[in-house]
């Protein structure tokens, strides 16, 4: 059954493949971008796919672009916009570490809330948080992203618990890394900061985590599982894809139990 389904950040990554891809199902798809410039080549790349795609420019983190979330009737709300940066959490800027909290915390939430408004009013639908592996673990110099993906987790349990008694449904989707170029402009930022003059932690010891990044994902089969699981009317609380990042982070979580100081 086709359904109307709003997404935010669909500007680039993931969830640019995941607009077109349900587009491309037969859902009627409301896609939000964070700049206008996204919102011409995401215009021009479904005109020339011959789809039919409603876009608009929606930063999360501006009052009057969130309002207009409420303009609109959708059965399923896609939380998926967000930024990333990576560096050593003890020595993060705190301004680079409030701006990852403003759009994927703060952001995320206000939009979120918009579309339980227009949930609550109609008695029905479905919210599904983009969250990440990162929400569940923890890794070096990703601190910064993991505790916003945390603040996700959390934010999802918590409204999947009191958005029941409304008829909403809540989720998350939880990627591993994809080679989008989204972890790729994250491990660049911390270089515009990072000064070996200045900070203590060893610019080795960064740049050996970043060769991690030569071993990403290929994006097409998150956004296959995005695409099956968005429209869904039944499915786990938490997808976690691919199933290798699921074996390991439920291993990191039985670890947990026992970790030492």
């Amino acid at each position: 059954m086709a359904k109307t389904i709003f997404i935010t950040g669909a500007g680039s990554g993931l969830g640019k493949g995941t607009a077109l891809g349900l587009a491309e199902k037969g859902h009627k798809v409301i896609a939000g971008v964070e700049i206008l410039p996204q919102k011409t080549d995401l215009i021009r790349e479904a005109g020339e796919r011959g789809l039919d795609l409603e876009v608009l420019k929606l930063d999360v983190t501006n009052p009057r672009d969130v309002s207009r979330i409420e303009d609109y009737d959708f059965d399923v709300f896609v939380a998926n916009a967000a930024i990333n940066e990576e560096g050593p959490l003890a020595e993060v800027p705190m301004d680079r570490f409030r701006a990852l909290f403003e759009v994927n915390v703060f952001g995320t939430l206000a939009t979120a809330q918009a579309a339980i408004r227009h949930f609550v009013k109609k008695g029905s639908g479905k919210i599904v948080f983009t969250s990440s592996m990162a929400g569940i673990a923890a890794s070096k110099f990703v601190g910064p992203y993991s505790a916003t993906k945390h603040a996700i987790e959390a934010m999802a349990e918590t409204l999947r618990k009191e958005m029941k008694d409304f008829g909403v449904q809540v989720a998350t989707i939880n990627p591993g890394t994809f080679e989008t170029g989204f972890n790729r402009r994250a491990a660049e930022e911390k270089w515009e900061w990072y000064s070996e003059d200045k900070n203590f932690t060893p610019a080795k010891s960064m740049e050996k985590a970043e060769e991690s990044l030569k071993d990403e994902y290929d994006p097409e089969g998150m956004i296959t599982k995005m695409i099956e699981v968005i429209p869904a009317d039944h499915h786990k609380f938490r997808t976690v894809y691919p199933e290798a990042t699921e074996e390991q982070l439920k291993k990191t979580q039985q670890e947990r139990w026992d970790m030492e100081i």
